[in-house]
């Protein structure tokens, strides 16, 4: 089958917010445009005061379709209602949308795919950040999950809900022969599955065992342009987050997962040694939800490990904010503190902290990260990047031979991460410049937007090209049994 030259590209994702899967999406819909295909985001929620610039500023399409149902219930049934909501947004798709698309571009949650498939007869390439079932259960440590101590009950809700995300996901695959010909038909799940890194994909097979075809590794891309724009140095929001003080950053979500608190562990050890600045500072920086609890309870024990370190603090957000500060009695006392959280960074804000010749190094602290974006924003800004020696940074960063170093990969070890950054800082102008060269090449040569965009254009060709979809009317049948079961489950919980 023949595929246009323009294609027509839908994506479907959850919650356009503040992160890193969302700024995936993001560059990725910009790359497809830029090569010249027309992109729709379809999306279940998108504030216009927490988000990136391009999905409220019209440089791409963005259509917000408000589902009839909470994110959680009382703060329990994330799961279940992510996937009504999604199923919200497929019912939308199926009755006006689909002959609008050539192709759908899903991430995160699967749901959709069956129906898109078999109901909208259209192609699904799947990106696979990494396995839900994995997140939801526990610490994931590549060989095991270090499970949290759950109830029974909550394990009987979960099950359903990591076998309908791994047969949503999956590729089956038979031949039949016919008087003609063999056909391959695929049932019901995605064509094409790709994943953020080796990582991932080698994770997903362990883990999805009906999975018959590896994914294939497209990594994120990011655009270039967007870390080299220069920046207004007199905006407000810019100058509230830049110093000439020697900076620490660290650019992540504020969530449990994702090990602030190794930061400013390192940090408070790192203060006082003989060879470092003494008015070095420290910025975490991220995507905060106030209706999201573990985010409120990482920033409170955050700011409470600043205490126990006798570290002054500040918390600010960009002015056209629609998340209130949260207020702590000690915070914003000072002027110049030692820590300076910054809630819903803008991207001018990001630009300018990666850019600062103050910036001495972004710390990047999940461990057994999926893929992880914020190093290659650092290496793309010339910023060394310490990061745990886990999951994706250990694909992006090279901790050795030390004569091509972009990074460290370390150990997630508060005393492990304080002798490296003294080691950092002094640093000679000369030793800098040239990992600041190393760095800006890596990220430009194998994390650029461009390259991203390609390699999905790929795999969005390949998935057209396998031809049209016929569904059986026993495996119709079987899918809207399948939608009937799970809204019967989600009215129940409510």
């Amino acid at each position: 089958m023949s595929t246009p030259s323009k294609l027509r590209v839908a994506f479907v994702h959850p919650d356009l917010g503040i992160g890193g899967a969302e700024r995936l999406v993001v560059d990725a819909a910009l790359g497809l445009q830029d090569l010249g295909h027309c992109v729709d985001i379809y999306t279940s929620h998108h504030d216009e005061k927490h988000c990136f610039d391009e999905t409220r500023d019209g440089t791409l399409r963005v259509h917000h379709v408000v589902p009839p149902f909470p994110r959680p219930w009382k703060g329990k049934f994330h799961v279940l209602f992510a996937h009504a909501r999604q199923l919200h947004l497929t019912k939308f798709l199926l009755r006006s949308r689909m002959d609008q698309h050539d192709v759908f571009f899903v991430d995160q949650l699967s749901t959709c795919i069956p129906l898109l498939r078999r109901l909208g007869g259209k192609r699904v390439v799947f990106y696979c950040h990494f396995p839900d079932k994995l997140l939801a259960n526990g610490a994931f440590v590549e060989g095991s999950v270090q499970k949290r101590n759950t109830g029974i009950l909550k394990r009987i809700y979960r099950y359903p809900m990591d076998w309908l995300e791994e047969v949503t996901t999956r590729i089956l695959v038979y031949f039949f022969v016919s008087t003609s010909r063999a056909h391959e038909v695929r049932i019901g799940q995605a064509d094409i599955i790709l994943a953020n890194s080796r990582f991932t994909a080698r994770v997903t097979m362990a883990y999805f065992t009906s999975l018959k075809t590896p994914p294939k590794v497209v990594y994120p891309g990011i655009n270039i342009q967007a870390y080299e724009t220069s920046v207004d140095m007199m905006d407000p929001d810019i100058v509230q987050v830049t110093s000439p003080r020697p900076t620490l950053l660290s650019l992540n979500r504020f969530e449990m997962k994702k090990n602030a608190a190794l930061a400013v562990e390192a940090f408070s050890r790192l203060r006082g040694r003989p060879t470092v600045p003494n008015d070095i500072r420290l910025v975490l920086a991220g995507g905060y939800d106030p209706r999201l609890e573990d985010n409120i309870r990482t920033l409170d024990n955050l700011v409470g490990l600043a205490r126990t370190h006798n570290l002054t603090f500040k918390l600010i957000a960009p002015s056209k904010s629609s998340v209130s500060i949260p207020s702590f009695l000690d915070a914003n006392l000072h002027a110049e503190p030692d820590v300076l959280f910054l809630l819903n960074f803008t991207t001018g804000q990001r630009s300018a902290l990666l850019q600062a010749p103050s910036t001495v190094a972004l710390l990047y602290t999940p461990a057994n990260e999926h893929f992880g974006i914020g190093p290659v924003e650092g290496m793309l800004c010339g910023v060394p990047v310490l990061a745990c020696d886990s999951g994706g940074p250990t694909e992006s960063i090279v901790d050795s031979p030390s004569s091509e170093r972009t990074g460290w990969l370390l150990t997630p070890d508060p005393g492990v991460w304080a002798g490296t950054l003294v080691d950092i800082c002094q640093l000679s102008e000369v030793e800098r410049a040239a990992l600041r060269r190393r760095c800006k090449d890596r990220a430009r040569a194998k994390f650029g937007m461009e390259a991203m965009a390609k390699a999905l254009e790929e795999s969005l060709r390949e998935a057209i090209h396998m031809g049209s979809i016929h569904a059986p009317v026993k495996e119709i049948g079987f899918i809207l049994a399948f939608v009937l079961g799970l809204m019967a489950a989600i009215l129940c919980r409510v």
